[in-house]
């Protein structure tokens, strides 16, 4: 897949994204009873360069429901705060299958100094 097109798909993931988080997080924040626990979790991510590791990070924090507390670029990871823990493991699913693998086509891995 070319650049642009790898760009395109990624914008048009995220937007659905926003707008399907947007509705779960409203949701939340409207229902009346007891509210889901929020709570701080470790996400790691692919080898990828530190724009690329930025851009990740925008995408997750604009998402609503979510927000990146830390990028750790040594250990591959990223510390979120995330609405609901009980939808946390979906949540990760969702960062690797919209945003990480897109954001690898654009920006590539690393590459090693020599």
């Amino acid at each position: 897949m070319s650049r642009p097109a790898a760009a395109l798909v990624l914008m048009l993931r995220f937007l659905w994204q926003v707008l399907v988080s947007g509705m779960t997080t409203a949701r939340i924040v409207l229902r009346s009873g007891p509210r889901p626990q929020a709570g701080l979790i470790r996400v790691g991510f692919a080898p990828m360069s530190e724009g690329g590791a930025a851009l990740l990070g925008c995408l997750v924090t604009l998402t609503p429901g979510t927000t990146v507390i830390d990028i750790d670029m040594a250990r591959r990871e990223m510390l979120l705060h995330v609405l609901d823990l009980s939808a946390s493991t979906a949540a990760v699913v969702s960062i690797r299958e919209d945003f990480e693998r897109h954001v690898l086509r654009l920006f590539g891995f690393p590459r090693r100094q020599t």
